[in-house]
């Protein structure tokens, strides 16, 4: 078959085991037309009417998923691949769409979260325990959000109950000492005030961090576990229904072991804060306007074998929003300002930076036509201006099926260790750029969805180590990290969910070409072809599932020499509703006990088991 077209036979061939026959949608609803995501726009849309291909991850998915991490959840999604050094708590990178961990950005509520001196979340920090749900918006978005949204944006929710007041808490215990702990209550405390509190410890033994061929300089035998107390609060209170107010808090606090060595208890304490108090108003028929203030850290103190250091992130963001009505349409109009600020052990990442914004987005709805545009401009006081845009079309062929196009510019922003680090930075490093050209085919009736989408994102001046540094020879004796590299990710992701009856069935595939064009070799720990397949039988009061995780082969390094081997993990689960609000949920994971890494020499979770009990989560 030819080779272009085996991987799209691959992929209809999966979305064709789920049919689209409406005779056989239930009435209960996953994510339907109903359902509503704010992220793809910067405001609340229909998802049947966004043109950018995403993914929901429901509160129900994520409390009965029983995953020991927000990455271990997000492993599970189409689009997106991992790798971590060891397990929970250690340090992971999340890859979407053969992207870079730095070129995807990280919402919390709407809030910026990351580090500026490594570029990326710090993924361990964020709770799991503290999320409602989660929207990921794949394509580049960097002409709504700025520098670094490359690949996509993953926008993580915290926790808050609709309706009147009520608690939730849940307990649980599982292999290698894990134990975790949550309360929370939220709701209406009057009829224009409502609140939300939840807190949450984590905790885990932990196994070794590396195998034995890692190396004496960073194998220990020792097991690397982790603590991880989180707290979150939010208040919104309604003046009228027409002005209202709220502030956000979110709180976590991570103590992690890894390896570096024999003789020594490695460890990181990790800091992550997000604050936000808001307003928004509706000014008259048409026009809607937001002000949004936030503050949010990233702290890490790291005790080690080769040393102690401090390295902290705080970024101060403003954000006015206006919505105004066009007809059916929506004109989008932006300010923002960003600060970031760097403290650290190593004087010369001390700094901070300013980037002011200005965008723009246009929203059509015309019967079958939809359509968006936007542009941004960024202004940085380090490494100067620059514009983004993009533009989208979807055709509705029926009340089921849809097809879209789009095509849009987007950015990296050097990160502080890449323009400053003693050795290794150079101050007049530029941005990453990429464009990127993607067209789909969407089905969405009842309880049924199937998508195929077809991307290409070429990126330019990619900042890598180089061997040889091409400027300030005296000062980088060793090379540093420059723009030289070129690269191409290409791929055709399909997903595709329903319900039979009791059954619930989701699988997605993606096969994918992330390519070093400057080399021609492929991109360090990114597969080939990866997805997932998973079903849920529903009897009485009880639910048993079962789903795979798969990937094919990968290499470690840039070079192409140290082959990951593919893996395949069998997860079993199941919940019980022991009385109302009552449920107890288990899950096997890894049940076939497969031994696979995700970073060359780190070890992964053998066969394990977790039980728990959760009141009040509806």
């Amino acid at each position: 078959m030819n080779s272009v077209f085996k991987p799209l036979a691959m992929g209809f061939a999966v979305a064709a085991a789920f049919p689209a026959s409406s005779a056989l949608a239930q009435s209960i609803s996953v994510a339907t037309a109903s359902s509503v995501i704010i992220t793809a726009a910067r405001q609340p849309q229909a998802a049947i009417d966004v043109l950018a291909d995403n993914v929901v991850i429901t509160a129900e998915q994520i409390q009965q998923s029983g995953a020991a991490s927000v990455v271990d959840l997000l492993q599970q999604q189409r689009g997106i691949e991992i790798s971590r050094n060891g397990g929970p708590g250690n340090n992971s990178s999340v890859f979407m769409r053969g992207g870079n961990n730095t070129q995807n950005l990280v919402l919390i509520d709407g809030v910026r979260v990351g580090s500026s001196t490594t570029g990326g979340a710090s993924w361990s920090t964020i709770p799991l325990s503290q999320i409602d749900h989660i929207e990921i918006v794949y394509g580049p978005l960097s002409s709504l959000y700025g520098a670094d949204a490359m690949s996509g944006v993953i926008h993580i929710f915290t926790k808050k109950t609709p309706g009147a007041l009520n608690a939730t808490a849940s307990v649980g215990a599982g292999s290698y000492g894990t134990r975790k702990l949550q309360a929370g209550v939220s709701g209406s405390v009057s009829s224009n005030l409502s609140l939300a509190l939840n807190v949450a410890h984590d905790e885990d033994d932990g196994f070794s961090a590396t195998k034995p061929g890692a190396g004496i300089y960073s194998y220990n035998p020792d097991k690397d576990g982790y603590k991880l107390d989180s707290v979150s609060l939010r208040a919104d209170y309604e003046v009228s229904k027409d002005l209202g107010f709220g502030a956000k808090f979110l709180q976590s606090r991570l103590h992690a072991q890894f390896d570096s060595g024999l003789g020594y208890d490695d460890y990181n304490v990790q800091n992550l804060e997000t604050i936000s108090v808001f307003g928004k108003g509706r000014i008259n028929d048409i026009w809607t306007a937001s002000l949004t203030v936030a503050q949010s850290a990233d702290r890490g103190f790291t005790d080690a074998s080769y040393g102690k250091s401090q390295i902290d992130t705080v970024q101060n963001l403003t954000t006015f929003q206006n919505d105004i009505r066009v007809g059916k349409d929506v004109l989008q109009l932006l300010a923002e300002r960003r600060e970031e600020t760097v403290y650290a052990t190593t004087p010369a990442l001390n700094g901070e930076r300013k980037t002011d914004s200005l965008a723009a987005s246009y929203i059509l709805k015309h019967e079958a036509h939809l359509a968006s545009a936007s542009f941004r401009y960024d202004r940085s006081s380090v490494y100067g201006s620059h514009t983004t845009g993009s533009i989208a079309y979807g055709y509705k062929l029926n009340d089921a099926w849809r097809v879209n196009a789009s095509y849009g510019s987007s950015f990296r922003a050097p990160t502080f260790n890449e323009l400053y680090y003693p050795g290794y930075g150079v101050a007049s490093n530029k941005p990453e750029q990429a464009k990127n050209a993607e067209a789909g085919i969407y089905y969405e009736f009842g309880d049924t969805q199937l998508s195929a989408v077809f991307y290409q994102n070429k990126a330019t001046d990619l900042l890598v180590s180089t061997n040889t540094c091409p400027v300030d020879v005296k000062g980088h004796p060793y090379g540093c990290a420059y723009n030289v590299n070129k690269a191409t990710m290409s791929g055709l992701t399909v997903g595709a969910n329903t319900r039979i009856g009791d059954w619930s069935l989701r699988g997605s595939v993606d096969i994918q070409d992330p390519k070093d064009d400057t080399t021609g070799l492929r991109l360090a720990r990114r597969s080939k072809k990866h997805g997932s397949l998973a079903a849920e039988y529903t009897i009485a009061k009880a639910k048993i599932g079962a789903e795979t995780v798969f990937s094919g082969d990968r290499f470690d390094d840039v070079a192409n020499k140290k082959t990951l081997a593919g893996y395949g993990l069998l997860n079993i689960y199941g919940t019980y509703e022991v009385a109302k609000n009552l449920s107890l949920i288990g899950r096997w994971n890894n049940a076939l006990n497969k031994d696979y890494e995700l970073a060359k020499n780190y070890a992964t979770a053998g066969s394990s088991v977790f039980v728990g009990l959760n009141y009040g989560f509806k």
